[in-house]
């Protein structure tokens, strides 16, 4: 903690934006194999819940993170995700308009009672760089290393049940255990990401440089490696926008892997017009 409290204000943001770009793709993929993306938005909208009650109990106890509430609601949601799931087993996609709905509503009623101004909500909701205290990186450090820690750990079991549930149960696994654990790790990453990208744009995050891995991965693990790399690109290209441009930090950073992914899509046009020449010159 010793070193966090050494950094400047755009120090803090810059460590915060670079933890963050390397951990939510790796959420990311896991999300795109399980068909499961979307979840990110409506976890985004619980944790605002969880964030908006924070900012209440900050009125009677100034020393209280909102950070800490904004992971509770998120795990909650997740896990209520999981459940409506269950319940709702051949309509599963109402699961997340469900959450999402819920976290909207509520967060609207609380933002009502709570006595703060625009400019932290703004930050709130759209990430700003220059608020990161050090009280959040701290929290943003550890969470990310906690939820890289689990994935080193249980990555054969993520990987198998993310797949394959149906093989990974008959083999073992406990995949009611590890769904949890995973349900964990999402929240840790979006009640992380907040700060930085903003509540409104985390799911961007975690599903733009997951987009453009898939385009040219042939594995896996080769998604994991492109979407941290395009994820690292997009955080630091908006950081710089944002610094220089002197405009939002979270909506330079989702721009940014806008962008990226455009240009993933015109590469990867690129290379399948070159292989369809290749392969008529081959055929004459």
């Amino acid at each position: 903690m010793d070193i966090f409290l050494n950094l400047s204000f755009l120090e803090r943001g810059i460590a915060a934006g670079l933890l963050i770009g390397f951990i939510s793709p790796v959420i990311g993929a896991f999300l795109l194999v399980r068909r499961m993306t979307i979840i990110s938005e409506g976890l985004s909208h619980v944790t605002l819940t969880g964030i908006t009650a924070g900012v209440l109990v900050t009125q009677v106890a100034p020393w209280f993170n909102p950070l800490y509430s904004g992971f509770l609601f998120s795990l909650g949601g997740s896990l209520l995700i999981e459940k409506l799931r269950q319940v709702y087993r051949h309509f599963e996609e109402l699961a997340i308009p469900i959450i999402l709905s819920g976290g909207v509503g509520v967060s609207a009623l609380l933002i009502s009672l709570a006595d703060t101004g625009y400019t932290e909500w703004y930050a709130y909701l759209f990430g700003s760089i220059i608020t990161v205290t050090t009280g959040d990186l701290g929290f943003i450090f550890l969470t990310g290393a906690l939820a890289l820690l689990v994935i080193l750990l249980f990555y054969k079991e993520l990987v198998s049940i993310s797949f394959d549930p149906e093989f990974a149960s008959s083999s073992g696994i406990s995949v009611k255990k590890i769904n949890f654990l995973f349900s964990v790790l999402t929240a840790l990453v979006i009640s992380m990401s907040m700060k930085v990208v903003g509540i409104l744009l985390v799911g961007a995050l975690i599903a733009l440089p997951t987009a453009a891995a898939i385009l040219f991965a042939k594995s896996f693990r080769q998604v994991l490696i492109l979407g941290i790399l395009f994820g690292e690109a997009a955080v630091i290209g908006g950081i710089t926008a944002s610094y220089y441009l002197n405009i939002a930090t979270g909506g330079a950073i989702v721009v940014i892997g806008v962008l990226l992914l455009a240009a993933a899509f015109f590469v990867k046009k690129l290379q399948n017009l070159w292989n369809r020449s290749e392969r008529k010159e081959h055929a004459a």
